[in-house]
């Protein structure tokens, strides 16, 4: 096989549909489009979730609820994490070199999910009540 050689597999490229060149073409005349209405004419078409004029179903239902924004600057990690992470002295920078939580995380909380064997040392980092006896229990600290 050689670059000159290499093509894409048969059918996976279809040529580009020729409207409006005559009858032969089977695309001829209305071009596809049917005959008058909205949808034949060029520029003719309401934008998505119109209903004719009907009150559309996205502004029927009630507006409910709220997601901060900030949230995706909130990161969670479990106990199993840690357990698995292996480092004695725990922070925030830590967690990202380890990929734990993304770079744009400003905020960790330690929930109580697995178990923790070994004594860790957290710095800079929330615990929920239950992590925390966990995290003490096995020896560490949380500061």
């Amino acid at each position: 096989m050689r670059l000159n050689n290499i093509k894409p597999a048969d059918g996976a490229r279809q040529a580009r549909r020729r409207v409006g060149r005559g009858i032969g073409s089977g695309m001829g005349k209305t071009s596809g489009r049917g005959h008058k209405g909205q949808k034949s004419r060029s520029g003719g078409f309401h934008k998505v979730g119109f209903e004719g004029g009907q009150m559309p179903l996205q502004r029927r239902l009630p507006k409910r609820g709220f997601k901060s924004g900030l949230l995706r600057y909130n990161g969670e990690i479990t106990l199993a994490d840690l357990e698995r992470l292996g480092a004695t002295d725990v922070d925030l920078d830590l967690l990202k070199q380890a990929r734990l939580v993304r770079r744009i995380v400003k905020n960790v909380k330690v929930v109580r999910t697995g178990e923790l064997t070994r004594a860790v040392n957290l710095r800079g980092v929330a615990v929920t009540a239950g992590a925390r006896t966990a995290i003490e229990a096995a020896g560490g600290s949380v500061a």
